[in-house]
């Protein structure tokens, strides 16, 4: 109610402007007819309102004035000089009226009654209002038309390409630090403006739906129906151009559905429904759409009963029949074509569907129909966020690049793995990346476009969709770019495919992948049933070890770290480094990291680094090469001294040295000191593992670690390779740790060492006496 009444205070103030000379110039010309109906118009409306918005002063002086004026329009009255004073004095009041529920103060309703009496014929005449008006509140918004909205994103559009283009030109070479400064602060602004310029064109889509219950009553009343209506994600924002655009085809889908989809009482008891239909409307935001979906309980489409209607209208039936079931269904966007035999007053399913269609594909957008014969139809109408700026990652395939929303992008590897394997199973292609199966969609045979190089690897592209998530191949991953998305033609958009066209900074034209419509197209099927299929045709002994990204390092050396540790592998320009308050730091996506490395860092024009998240903390580590995906054996051979390297695994023959992110995190993360952190002791550590391996995790998380218990002190828990010894075990809880990945039995309580979670909520679980 809020948003109404500053519309309407907001609407009453910019007429109160336009009419400030308006009542005067009708007292000089009383034969204007179209002064008068201005002035009659504005009270009227006010009227309205207040009725709707509980203002009853304002609707009792509205009121008054609307009569008077009334009066006047019919030759009842002339517009002599008390009439015109009696009008403005109103009118002044409204405007005071309006100005004291706006800034929320009370206005003394005792000389409304004499306003209201000097309107009277042959009333005393008044020379001003009763009451001193009111200081105007200080406006807090602006209305502003929807062309002006227009430009300014239309520039902001142009501003966000200018500073993608700008950046791209100074990567190419040496850039002054107080440039790059520059850059950084306008790319703030700009990245301000954008969101804010994108905001003033978005609304709630309740703005669309608030209509939604009068008209679903009102239809169904004239039907002799009774239909609940449920509409779900009216806070969803869309363009305020798109809501009014969409609101034609809404109805008349709603009204469709009321009319020929939910089935008369009888009918519903009969097919044992329940006599009220239920009538669902909901909006939610998908990625880069908005998707609005309306759902019946009804009959459903009957597809025969349109084949044999367009087959009477002279259309190929054999062809008809052999369409897909989605093919049938689209046939209920034929012109003319209606699955119902008798008419009515409401347009019927399929009567004017074609419009319906042609609507939202005009603003880029596409029907979805899922029906189910006796038991209802949904309908999903998706439409793209149009001028939309969004972040993207680009992918090429062939010669032909493509935008990607990053939102949808899990992660992204490399086919060359022995931990990703592709499959094909009953002619459904299968990608297994660490033990995750999940449906794979190769984009070349997708679009029908030639791979350049068959012999190069494919890249993963893991996506995840509202239904699940599946691997997408490409040939590369280009870059990140904010782009900014617009509608493709229709014939484009209705492929299901794309979700609109953009213009990067290299001037290329380029479409954006609807993840969702891909999805869709290929014919992916992420029910429980499908993942059930692919679970039991496939059986895949677990493989022992850890997964593990091996990298080559800056001085040359092959290592490998816990791939549970790596967020993701970025490449940065050598110009964002910097030494700073003792130590390397790296500015990625406008945050400064610190920077860990083992060899030479500077002097490189491009560096590749590695984004090490704990949870709390996050480290980058600079690195040559990103490898391979693997898998450690469980026999790793610890380092003598704590450092970088935790130890030694064998690869193929070949030792590979482990990096310690223990380590990493103990020396490189920011954190805070703890003066009350509890104390754990390490008890049993014949081979010093636990002080390099476990201490530095320990201490990360807010630990005290100690091999030796200071005098006096009582630890919080103990940590023990071994049984620990009884004297401690009496006084604290004790966490023990296993070499083996599986337990030993029902009884045993141990943590695998390399379980980095167990261990820490183990350590909770004993402090908080729910495992002594």
């Amino acid at each position: 109610m809020d948003d109404l009444i500053q519309e309407f205070i907001a609407e009453t103030r910019e007429t109160l402007e336009a009419l400030s000379g308006e009542i005067v110039a009708w007292e000089a010309h009383p034969e204007d007819r179209a002064r008068l109906d201005a002035i009659f118009r504005f009270v009227h409306t006010v009227k309205g309102s207040c009725g709707f918005l509980d203002l009853p002063r304002l609707g009792r002086l509205s009121h008054a004035a609307e009569d008077v004026l009334a009066q006047v329009r019919e030759g009842g009255r002339a517009p002599d000089r008390p009439l015109v004073n009696a009008v403005l004095a109103v009118v002044d009041r409204i405007g005071e009226l309006v100005e004291a529920i706006d800034s929320g103060t009370s206005l003394p309703d005792h000389g409304d009654e004499l306003l209201i009496a000097a309107l009277a014929e042959g009333a005393e005449e008044i020379a001003q209002a009763t009451l001193p008006g009111l200081q105007r509140a200080p406006a807090r918004s602006v209305r502003l038309g929807v062309d002006l909205l227009d430009r300014m994103m239309s520039g902001m559009s142009d501003m966000v390409l200018a500073r993608n283009e700008l950046a791209r030109r100074l990567r190419g070479g040496d850039i002054d630090p107080t440039i790059e400064a520059a850059l950084e602060r306008l790319s703030l602004t700009v990245g301000e403006m954008r969101d804010t310029v994108t905001r003033t064109r978005m609304q709630k889509i309740d703005a669309l739906f608030s209509a939604l219950p009068r008209m679903v009553r009102d239809t169904a009343a004239g039907l002799n129906k009774s239909v609940l209506l449920h509409i779900e994600g009216s806070d969803v924002e869309l363009d305020r151009e798109m809501i009014e655009m969409m609101r034609d085809p809404l109805v008349h889908i709603i009204r469709n559905s009321i009319d020929h989809g939910i089935e008369a009482p009888a009918e519903r008891r009969a097919a044992g429904k329940r006599e009220s239909g239920r009538l669902t409307v909901s909006a939610r935001q998908s990625g880069n759409q908005i998707i609005i979906e309306i759902a019946d309980d009804g009959r459903g489409i009957d597809t025969g009963k349109l084949i044999q209607k367009l087959v009477a209208n002279g259309r190929d039936e054999a062809r008809l029949r052999a369409l897909s079931e989605r093919g049938k269904l689209d046939l209920v966007f034929e012109p003319g074509l209606s699955s119902k035999d008798e008419v009515s007053e409401v347009s019927g399913r399929g009567v004017g569907m074609d419009i319906v269609r042609a609507s939202i594909e005009q603003i880029g957008g596409r029907v979805d129909l899922d029906s189910q014969p006796g038991k209802g139809l949904r309908l999903a109408i998706h439409v793209p966020l149009t001028l939309s700026i969004i972040s993207a990652i680009v992918v090429g395939v062939g010669n032909q690049r493509f935008a990607i929303s990053r939102q949808a992008i899990e992660e992204i590897v490399t086919e060359r793995s022995e931990a990703i394997r592709l499959d094909v199973l009953g002619g459904t292609p299968i990608a297994t990346v660490r033990d995750r199966r999940m449906p794979l969609i190769d984009l070349s045979a997708l679009l029908g476009i030639a791979r350049q190089d068959k012999r190069e690897g494919q890249m993963l592209a893991i996506v995840s969709v509202g239904e699940g998530s599946y691997a997408l191949a490409v040939d590369t991953v280009l870059d990140n770019e904010e782009l900014v998305i617009k509608p493709a033609s229709p014939a484009v958009m209705t492929t299901g495919v794309y979700a609109g066209q953009t213009l990067p900074d290299s001037g290329l034209p380029m479409l954006m992948l609807d993840c969702a419509g891909m999805a869709n197209v290929a014919g992916l099927d992420f029910n429980r049933s499908a993942h059930r299929d692919y679970e039991e045709e496939v059986v895949v002994e677990e493989a022992p070890g850890l997964p593990a990204l091996m990298f080559c390092d800056l001085d040359g050396v092959r290592r490998a770290v816990p791939l549970a540790a790596v967020d993701r592998v970025e490449q940065v320009e050598g110009h964002s480094v910097r030494f700073a308050a003792g130590r390397f730091r790296v500015t990625i996506d406008g945050r400064i990291l610190p920077l860990a490395a083992q060899g030479e860092i500077e002097g490189r024009d491009r560096l590749n680094v590695l984004r090490l998240k704990d949870g709390a903390n996050e480290v980058s580590y600079a690195i040559d090469e990103a490898l391979d995906i693997i898998l450690l054996p469980e026999d790793i051979v610890p380092a003598r001294e704590p450092g970088p390297i935790a130890g030694v695994a064998l690869i193929d023959g070949e030792q590979v040295e482990l990096l310690d992110i223990l380590w990493v995190f103990d020396e490189h993360a920011d954190r805070d000191a703890d003066e009350v952190a509890p104390l754990c002791l390490i008890a049993g550590d014949k081979d010093g593992w636990m002080a390099s391996f476990v201490r530095p995790l320990l201490e990360t998380a807010g630990y005290r670690v100690v091999t030796q218990l200071p005098p006096g002190e009582t630890p919080a828990v103990v940590l023990s390779a071994d049984a620990a010894p009884a004297e401690l075990a009496a006084t604290a809880p004790v966490v023990r740790l296993r070499s083996r990945r599986a337990a030993s039995g029902a009884g045993d309580d141990s943590v695998y060492r390399y379980d980095r979670a167990g261990l820490l909520s183990a350590l909770e679980a004993r402090m908080a006496g729910k495992g002594r």
